[in-house]
């Protein structure tokens, strides 16, 4: 009963696990005022978002600058949050032309069956996080983020403490001020939302904060990778017809090329679009656009500028 007693009396110190007393009856407004409220709640996020922009931008920094020796982005966190973790590592491939599980990766405490039913202890075991990064050979190149709404989930800390014993980049992405996991991270990302609508539900708010900061951590880190020219996703990987349109849209937006131009580029270059417009943009073979991305590692602008000099 001792560890339930100390327990509890942590949780109250907590922003996201306070309780809203105008809220307590609720239950009886009707469905448009619940509607209102809760979306009046949420345009709170972005504002208490906005004051870890200086944060966010530093962690950024360091992730793209060991991203482009080669190391890796890796999300580490239990229940909803590693569940958000995992879903912005799963879209950078199709995105980003990234390689699934390769260059940004999510893990989520009691692996892949978490992702739609509860692992019951998993969240509890540092332990457990050292030993999903140890199986990832992780080491000096890589980054890691534990995200913990709480900021003292042990799975989410336990992988920040690992992760810095072997040299790689740490961020601890919270939603509560002076919380372990930002003690504990390199980079510390609180973003304090206050209490959710209904106490301790942590995917509301907290949740739409985690999401808005995995955006730009895993969407800024590519841009300055060179995944994109302009705000153009030109590294998309064109995996379906929807892509494969959008593949074609992107060339002509960024090159203003006709249909049949655009058709023999992206021919020639196997359906990749950087390297499509680059032929077309500096009127180059595929075999040169492939070397001169090479040269530039893969940013188009200054394949472009090269191949003008």
């Amino acid at each position: 009963m001792t560890q339930y007693t100390e327990l509890r009396r942590e949780l109250e110190t907590l922003t996201t696990e306070a309780v809203r007393p105008e809220f307590a009856e609720i239950d009886r407004r009707s469905t448009l005022e619940i509607a209102r409220i809760m979306n009046g709640e949420d345009l709170t996020v972005p504002s208490a978002v906005a004051g870890a922009l200086p944060a966010i931008a530093a962690a950024i920094d360091g992730v793209a600058a060991r991203m482009t020796r080669g190391g890796r982005l890796v999300y580490a966190g239990a229940g909803t949050a590693g569940r958000l973790g995992v879903l912005d590592a799963s879209e950078c491939p199709p995105t980003f032309n990234t390689s699934p599980g390769r260059e940004v990766v999510g893990l989520i405490a009691g692996g892949p069956e978490a992702m739609v039913t509860s692992v019951e202890g998993a969240e509890d075991s540092s332990e457990l996080a050292g030993a999903d990064l140890a199986a990832l050979g992780l080491g000096p190149a890589d980054s890691v983020v534990g995200i913990s709404a709480s900021g003292r989930t042990p799975y989410a800390v336990g992988a920040v403490e690992y992760a810095r014993s072997v040299g790689a980049l740490t961020i601890g992405l919270s939603c509560n001020a002076g919380s372990p996991l930002g003690a504990a991270a390199d980079h510390p990302i609180e973003v304090v939302v206050g209490p959710e609508l209904v106490s301790g539900s942590t995917r509301l708010k907290a949740g739409t904060a985690q999401k808005l900061v995995l955006n730009m951590l895993s969407t800024i880190t590519m841009i300055r990778l060179g995944k994109t020219y302009g705000n153009l996703m030109v590294d998309v990987r064109a995996s379906n017809e929807k892509l494969r349109a959008r593949s074609r849209r992107i060339v002509a937006l960024a090159t203003g090329a006709g249909d049949a131009a655009i058709e023999a580029a992206l021919t020639a270059t196997d359906g990749e679009v950087k390297p499509a417009i680059l032929t077309l943009l500096a009127h180059v073979d595929a075999s040169t656009a492939e070397r001169l991305l090479s040269e530039s590692k893969g940013h188009l602008r200054a394949a472009l500028e090269a191949a003008h000099a």
